[in-house]
C-alpha cells in the first residue's frame, strides 16, 4: 500500500473547528472562533454584487487591483503618515494567513530559526516547518504578556533569520508600545534578521491609545512584511482578503511565491473593497469606538461574574481567568465543561503554547457580536 509521509504529522483540526463544531453539538452560544455573527456594511456587500454582476469576474492582476492598492495607499498614509509605492510595495492577498504563509516561504531558508512569542497564532510555526526552518518559542510575560527582552536577546543567534509578531495580540487582547518597538530596532539593528508584523486588528486599538505599527518605524519597516486583513476591518471574514506592505525588495521576493500559491485574490470583492472605502473613509476611523462599545457593554456585564479579567487593549478578544471558579482545571477542561454545562463556546489559550504554564487559566471569548449575543452570553457566564 502507497504511503504518505505528512510533512506535518503532529498536526489535526485546529481547535477553531473543533470548538465551533462542539458549540453546533451543544447548541451553545459561539464565543469561540473570531467571526462577527453580524454582516459587514450593507453598501459594501451590494458594492460586491454590483460588481459581480458587471462583468469583473476574471483574474486580477497578480499584486492586485489598482484601484485597491491605491485605498490602501491612502489608509496608510493618513494612519500612519507613511508614503508607499503602491506598485513596488503593496500586495493584496487572499487573506492574511496566506500573506504570512507566503512571507514565511519567501525568507525562511532549511535549518534557519523564527522567533515566535507564546501564545502565538497557530499558523506560524505549520509554515515555518515548510520552509525548513525551526521554530523558537518565546513565552510571554504573564500576567500582562508583556516581551521578555533579556529571553530575546538570548535566543537570538547567527541561525535566527526571522521574528513575527503579532500586534495587536491574539490571544491577549495587548499591544506594543513605541518602546518595545525602540528596543527591537535596537536589539536586531545590525543583524541580518527581518520582520513579520501581524497587524490583522490595526485598527481595532482601544481607550485612545494609539497602535504603533512598523509602518511608523523606518527602521523596522526596511526588515518587514506588514500583513493586515480586511475581513477584520470590514466585519466580512468569510471574503478572506488581505494585504501586505514591504519594501521593494522584499516585496519582489514576496510576489515570487504569491503568484505560485494563490497568482491573484477575487476580483470583484477587490473592486467592492476600493469602491468602499473611496466613499466611506470614516469606516475606519470609527471602527475603534464601534468595537469598544462591545467590549465595554461585555465586560460591564461581566463585572457580575466569579471570572476575573483586563479589558483588552486590542482585537475582539477577551481573556477570562476562571482560578475561582476551577482552580483545579485545565483549560481544555474548562471550555468543554463551559460548552457543556453552560451552553458559552470559548477557547482554551494553552494551544497557542509550544509549552504551556501549568499554572495557565485564561479563556478567550470573542466579543464581534451582537449586543444581545453578549447579553445573553454574559447572563450564562454569570450564573456560573
Amino acid at each position: 500500500m502507497l504511503k504518505l509521509n505528512s510533512k506535518l504529522p503532529n498536526l489535526g483540526i485546529t481547535i477553531f473547528t473543533r470548538m465551533s463544531q462542539l458549540a453546533n453539538q451543544t447548541s451553545a452560544i459561539n464565543l469561540s472562533q473570531g467571526f462577527p455573527d453580524f454582516d459587514g456594511p450593507f453598501a459594501l456587500r451590494e458594492a460586491a454584487a454590483q460588481f459581480t454582476l458587471q462583468g469583473h469576474n476574471q483574474y486580477a492582476p497578480m499584486i492586485g487591483i489598482a484601484a485597491l492598492r491605491d485605498q490602501v495607499a491612502k489608509k496608510i498614509k493618513f494612519f500612519y503618515n507613511k508614503n508607499l509605492d503602491e506598485n513596488n510595495e503593496l500586495t493584496i492577498t487572499p487573506g492574511a494567513t496566506q500573506a504570512i504563509f507566503c512571507a514565511i516561504q519567501a525568507t525562511v531558508h532549511t535549518g534557519e530559526e523564527v522567533i515566535v512569542f507564546d501564545p502565538c497564532y497557530d499558523c506560524y510555526e505549520p509554515a515555518i516547518h515548510l520552509a525548513g526552518g525551526h521554530c523558537v518559542h518565546i513565552p510571554l510575560t504573564l500576567p500582562n504578556f508583556t516581551i521578555d527582552w533579556q529571553h530575546l536577546t538570548d535566543a537570538i543567534n547567527p541561525k535566527t533569520r526571522l521574528i513575527i509578531l503579532n500586534n495587536p495580540h491574539n490571544p491577549s487582547g495587548t499591544i506594543l508600545s513605541a518602546s518595545d518597538l525602540a528596543q527591537l530596532a535596537d536589539l536586531i539593528k545590525d543583524k541580518a534578521i527581518f520582520l513579520i508584523a501581524d497587524e490583522v486588528y490595526e485598527h481595532l486599538v482601544y481607550d485612545q491609545t494609539t497602535h504603533h505599527s512598523l509602518l511608523k518605524n523606518a527602521e523596522l519597516f526596511a526588515k518587514s512584511f506588514v500583513i493586515s486583513s480586511f475581513g477584520k476591518s470590514f466585519h466580512v471574514t468569510g471574503w478572506k482578503v488581505g494585504y501586505v506592505a514591504a519594501p521593494p525588495v522584499l516585496t519582489n521576493e514576496f510576489r515570487k511565491i504569491h503568484q505560485y500559491v494563490s497568482f491573484s485574490t477575487t476580483t470583484p470583492l477587490q473592486f467592492a473593497l476600493a469602491d468602499f472605502m473611496a466613499k466611506y473613509p470614516n469606516h475606519l476611523i470609527e471602527l475603534a469606538d464601534f468595537y469598544q462599545q462591545k467590549r465595554d457593554l461585555f465586560c460591564n456585564l461581566l463585572t457580575a461574574s466569579k471570572f476575573s479579567f483586563s479589558a483588552a487593549q486590542g482585537t475582539y478578544f477577551q481573556l477570562l481567568d476562571y482560578s475561582k471558579i476551577k482552580p483545579h482545571a485545565n483549560d481544555l477542561q474548562m471550555v468543554d465543561w463551559l460548552a457543556k454545562e453552560h451552553g458559552i463556546a470559548a477557547i482554551p489559550i494553552s494551544v497557542f503554547y509550544e509549552t504551556a504554564p501549568s499554572s495557565l487559566r485564561f479563556i478567550r471569548l470573542c466579543f464581534a457580536k451582537q449586543d444581545s449575543t453578549l447579553r445573553q452570553a454574559a447572563e450564562r457566564l454569570c450564573a456560573i
